[in-house]
């Protein structure tokens, strides 16, 4: 695990962040690989995927050559806001994601890039999964938390997506969260099957609490890394 930090004329303080690294990262030095983003919930930081163990979960499905290798970054936001009060989102898109990619031998394309997020993250990657879907091809939002100001506006951001390029979306939640996530995941999910958009949708038995995303990390960990394979990014073009 590695740390950084970003500064922006954008942020008051510097956007702090982890990239985990996988194991063969250091000894393939001609190899590239693709990039899963996760963002944390609200009042917590960038520890917080890494305290739920998902680096170890990657690292044991790639020992175990179950899933390709890939790097994990995991961004801190500071700011409780609304997408239009708080600028993370335009730092990460426009600063962070280029950054890794200069850093780091990332495969620079959407294909092998995805966001996901927990709660508040997972609202920030369904708003800027659809916003910027040139970027990403696939979307995570466990225990969604749709932003008020996105609700009326997700319907047009699908519709401008081309059907050839939506990206893969994965949805779950615990049949005993909190009420207004509930429903928001809830009418997430109905919009979806409204418009025929193709997803994986689950509700499980769990409470909005850090058990329940830890008790389905290598699920998720296996459905971001599902339409990787190593074979098709072992050499740098």
């Amino acid at each position: 695990m590695v740390r950084g930090s970003l500064e922006s004329e954008k942020l008051r303080q510097p956007m702090e962040y982890r990239v985990y690294l996988p194991p063969c990262y250091a000894n393939r030095i001609d190899q590239r690989y693709p990039v899963l983003y996760l963002i944390h919930g609200q009042s917590f930081t960038d520890d917080q995927w890494d305290r739920l163990g998902a680096d170890e979960t990657a690292e044991q499905l790639i020992l175990q050559g179950e899933i390709a290798p890939f790097l994990i970054v995991m961004p801190r936001d500071r700011s409780w806001g609304q997408p239009e009060e708080d600028p993370f989102g335009e730092v990460l898109v426009h600063e962070l994601i280029p950054r890794i990619d200069q850093t780091y031998r990332t495969l620079p394309s959407r294909h092998y890039r995805a966001i996901g997020g927990l709660s508040r993250g997972a609202g920030w990657a369904v708003h800027l999964g659809l916003r910027y879907w040139e970027l990403f091809g696939a979307i995570g939002a466990h225990s969604l938390a749709v932003f008020q100001s996105d609700a009326p506006r997700i319907g047009r951001w699908l519709e401008a997506i081309p059907a050839e390029s939506r990206p893969r979306i994965f949805l779950d939640i615990g049949d005993r969260d909190r009420p207004p996530i509930l429903h928001s995941a809830i009418w997430f999910e109905e919009l979806l099957t409204r418009k025929r958009i193709p997803h994986e949708w689950y509700l499980y038995t769990g409470y909005h609490q850090e058990a329940y995303w830890q008790a389905h990390m290598k699920q998720y960990i296996r459905w971001y890394a599902a339409p990787w394979s190593e074979a098709e990014f072992d050499i740098i073009e």
